[in-house]
């Protein structure tokens, strides 16, 4: 087959689009662009295609949160050949590649195995249906827009951040139930003032403090976030505000299950057929004391 020269010319990836029924990776993070659009990422990030080839054919996928060794090895015992992270693998310029290093690690394993990598960090995070979205629908919050909302138009709501309203106010104890149901977190952490009850809850999936004050102008009674800054947790008990950190890996994997079948539906109406997994993954941190000893 002879192949045209516009795939051709330097600095141009090889890439002829799919003709057939079986989906290329590019054809994926193309029906992504509709679910969670590369230009919604913030200008810092680094999503897209990381890894791999473009024109490979995808036949089963791996979904997961974070990139790392024992994630490459699930998908090559899953037979997957594109993996689909939140966390990008590649978040600073790389100046050398060595297979000794975490990220050497996987990204020689992932390319050895034929896997491709797709990452949806911020782009996820800002979706209408994204990351912190999905916590706030978790702690049965209503009428929930965005925290920041998203300078870029969107068909539906997206931004940075969720916060919402309950019908009625719920007692403190009863929200960290649901806070503990949904996110299982290995512990909580709390600053400012704990109010008896609440009316009004922001919340920002994963790493959120800078976020604070957006949430208390908002009109925000707590916030709930994960790895809260020294200063920020001191400025909270100046200002009222109740601060709830539940960890950045709790906060947001349980969006992972929710993206799956978003995935799922995006790809069905394209007729593509094709397994999505979801990885098994648990939390990094762990509680090594507390003060009851448990």
């Amino acid at each position: 087959m002879k192949i045209p020269s516009r795939y051709t010319s330097p600095g141009v990836p090889f890439f002829i689009p799919s003709t057939e029924t079986v989906p290329t990776v590019q054809d994926i993070h193309t029906a992504l662009q509709s679910l969670a659009p590369d230009t919604l990422a913030e200008p810092w990030d680094n999503v897209g295609i990381l890894a791999g080839s473009p024109a490979q054919p995808v036949h089963r996928i791996l979904v997961a949160l974070d990139p790392c060794i024992a994630l490459a090895e699930q998908a090559v015992k899953r037979n997957c050949d594109l993996i689909i992270t939140h966390h990008p693998i590649i978040f600073r310029p790389i100046k050398a590649l060595h297979t000794n290093t975490p990220v050497g690690a996987f990204l020689a394993a992932v390319i050895r195995a034929g896997i491709s990598v797709i990452a949806c960090h911020t782009n996820l995070d800002s979706m209408a249906k994204g990351v912190s979205n999905a916590l706030a629908q978790g702690l049965g919050l209503e009428n929930i827009r965005p925290l920041v909302p998203s300078a870029h138009s969107c068909a539906d709501q997206c931004g940075l951040g969720s916060i919402g309203t309950y019908p009625h106010p719920l007692p403190a104890a009863e929200l960290i139930q649901r806070l503990q149901r949904f996110c299982a977190p290995e512990w909580l952490l709390d600053a400012g003032n704990r109010p008896e009850s609440i009316s009004r809850v922001a919340v920002c999936g994963g790493s959120g403090s800078d976020l604070a004050e957006t949430a208390l102008a908002q009109g925000a009674e707590v916030y709930i976030t994960a790895e809260i800054k020294h200063n920020v947790a001191r400025w909270a008990e100046e200002v009222g505000i109740w601060l709830v950190d539940a960890g950045h890996f709790p906060t947001e994997n349980p969006a992972m299950p929710l993206f799956v079948q978003h995935l799922h539906d995006l790809l069905h109406s394209r007729t593509w057929t094709i397994p999505i997994e979801l990885a098994e993954q648990e939390a990094p941190l762990r509680l090594l004391w507390s003060p009851t000893g448990s």
